[in-house]
């Protein structure tokens, strides 16, 4: 029998038996995600019954205080544990940027379970981000167990929080999405196939379990395409400057609370208090409010309804999580963003009764549109109004609205609701790294100078011989002044080469339209070249002359340079306090 140590080592040797076992792993994750999902809405439910199901506090001014109790529960139990640190999904994002995919698995189910807390009180909370902490600290006990390196440590994180998104919306193919574009920032070939992996197991789990069926809705498709478009476009400025609204007023409530001289244990109870005061006038903001998102793309609601509930849902949530609350911003998003549709499809419906959709097709556009101006995740918008509904007839309005938002929302507003988190501690993400190392890091300083090269006039058998010797994939092409003419890789020979043409030369084998990196320019440039053009290398070159080779830079030398630097940062964060 293998043990761990062999398994490791096998991994290392080979990357085929490295992406077979990961894949396996991913199994697995997913598997326990579905599960971890199933348990946390059993007991949510059973808390929430808890609080709720006693009608003669239900209907009396007692139910201003349930919130607060959740918020004094949370308080506690929060400063009780104060080796465990709060979690979110930033923390996430920031374990898959600068430490490798490494969370801390306790801070992340200390959070789960705050959450329920959270949510069964009335807190104006979703359930994702637990299912993304939840997904995330199963993939992270896997990675930890295998003692995996820092690229598939990533993986397995990733595995588990998309299965986590799954298992709680029944969108496998939003979570994995959200994924790239929220936790990763970037696709990433190689982690692509085990994150979908994890997503289909954790949702088939969980709907075995738990049948989710989808939100119904009306007919809702495009009446007027031309003239409903526009309408949509003003939509999705208006979600974009919403979801701006939403993340501003979020961490205005955070620091006030902040600056607020009392207990840091109480400070969640404050907020709950007045969730508690919001919610026994409107108790449709209090929770998670699927129902309350069914009724509007009913058509259900008043205008006036509609625009109270979009303001006080964004406050509501605002005073959980600011307050020290637990539980996700995602729900809370598509709410707000269904209040905001609503009221606008109304008016617009009532001006133009027969050119436009009734008002729950412009809520459920909102829905999506405001999502993807708060978390700057457009895709992961569109695919999870298309799997909670089911329904193909609104696509392109809601794609439109979606891009809309989030332009507007980038504009007004740099960051998205979870890179403004790490702002504040001082990291700049993009695209899954940290811009401010990036920008400050030169190819001259992270470049190979001690470059394998090839001949033009050399053949195939020659290129096979120096791969062997070398251990490396890919080569520049010198003609016979020594002048760069062109890179080879093993992905030339297998498209160019045919089985046992061993003489055909390199001439005719290597890439000559090359694209090369300079000495003086930072590894956020050279970054976006590699994902430009899809390659792992590229030569570099002098400015004076773009034929003299003067070293070669590939992906995994700024991935090494990367996380080296992030390590001596992160030590010397830690020294300063």
């Amino acid at each position: 029998m293998f043990s761990r140590s062999d398994i490791t080592k096998l991994m290392q040797r080979w990357p085929h038996f490295e992406d077979g076992v990961t894949n396996d792993i991913a199994i697995l994750i997913g598997i326990f995600t579905g599960l971890t999902i199933v348990a946390y809405n059993i007991c949510l439910n059973y808390t929430e019954d808890f609080f709720w199901s006693n009608s003669e506090i239900t209907n009396s001014y007692f139910v201003i205080l349930i919130p607060a109790i959740g918020g004094l529960l949370v308080g506690i139990i929060a400063f009780l544990s104060a080796d465990i640190r709060r979690c979110n999904v930033a923390e996430v994002i920031e374990g898959t940027a600068l430490h490798g995919g490494r969370i801390r698995i306790k801070d992340a189910f200390r959070e789960v379970v705050l959450s329920i807390i959270s949510i069964a009180t009335g807190g104006s909370v979703g359930k994702e981000a637990p299912g993304i902490l939840a997904g995330s600290g199963i993939g992270s006990i896997f990675a930890k167990a295998l003692k995996a390196p820092d690229h598939r440590y990533r993986t397995l994180i990733g595995c588990g929080a998309a299965g986590g998104i799954a298992a709680a919306f029944n969108a496998p193919l939003a979570g994995v999405v959200f994924v790239v574009e929220v936790i990763f920032g970037e696709l990433e070939t190689r982690t692509f196939i085990p994150i979908v992996i994890s997503a289909v197991f954790a949702t088939l789990v969980a709907n075995l379990i738990f049948e989710v069926k989808p939100i119904q809705i009306s007919y809702y498709g495009l009446v007027d395409p031309i003239g409903e478009l526009i309408l949509y476009l003003i939509l999705g400025i208006l979600c974009g400057i919403s979801s701006v609204l939403l993340i501003r007023t979020l961490f205005t409530v955070h620091d006030g609370f902040n600056k607020l001289p009392v207990h840091s244990a109480f400070k969640p109870a404050i907020g709950g208090l007045f969730v508690g005061l919001m919610g026994y006038c409107y108790p449709q903001i209090r929770g998670i409010g699927y129902d309350v998102i069914a009724d509007v793309l009913m058509n259900s609601f008043t205008i006036q309804l509609l625009l109270v509930l979009f303001v006080l849902k964004i406050l509501a949530f605002s005073f959980t999580i600011g307050s020290g609350g637990a539980g996700g911003s995602i729900v809370p998003s598509m709410f707000a963003g269904a209040m905001l549709g609503g009221a606008y499809g109304t008016i617009v419906h009532s001006i133009f009764p027969t050119s436009t959709a009734a008002a729950g097709a412009y809520a459920l556009v909102g829905m999506g549109a405001t999502l993807a101006g708060v978390a700057r995740a457009p895709l992961t918008a569109v695919l999870i109004l298309f799997e909670l509904t089911r329904d193909y007839n609104i696509i392109l309005p809601l794609m439109f609205a979606c891009v809309i938002s989030n332009s507007i929302s980038n504009s007004l507003h740099e960051e998205s609701m979870f890179t403004e988190v790490l702002k504040r501690r001082g990291f700049t993400i993009r695209r899954g790294k940290e811009v401010n190392i990036m920008e400050a890091m030169f190819v001259r300083d992270n470049m190979r100078t001690n470059v394998h090269t090839i001949s033009v006039e050399d053949t195939a058998k020659d290129l096979l011989g120096l791969m062997q010797s070398s251990r490396h994939a890919g080569f520049p092409v010198l003609d016979s002044d020594q002048k760069l003419c062109g890179i080879v890789t093993l992905e030339d020979m297998r498209e160019k080469v045919n089985y046992g043409e061993l003489d055909t030369k390199i001439s005719q084998i290597a890439t000559h339209d090359v694209i090369a990196a300079y000495p003086d320019e930072t590894l956020d440039v050279v970054l976006k070249r590699f994902a430009m053009r899809d390659v792992g290398r590229l030569p570099v070159v002098s400015r004076d002359d773009d034929k003299r080779l003067l070293g070669i830079i590939t992906r995994s030398d700024i991935v090494k340079s990367y996380n080296k630097e992030i390590v001596t940062r992160v030590q010397e964060k830690d020294q300063k306090r």
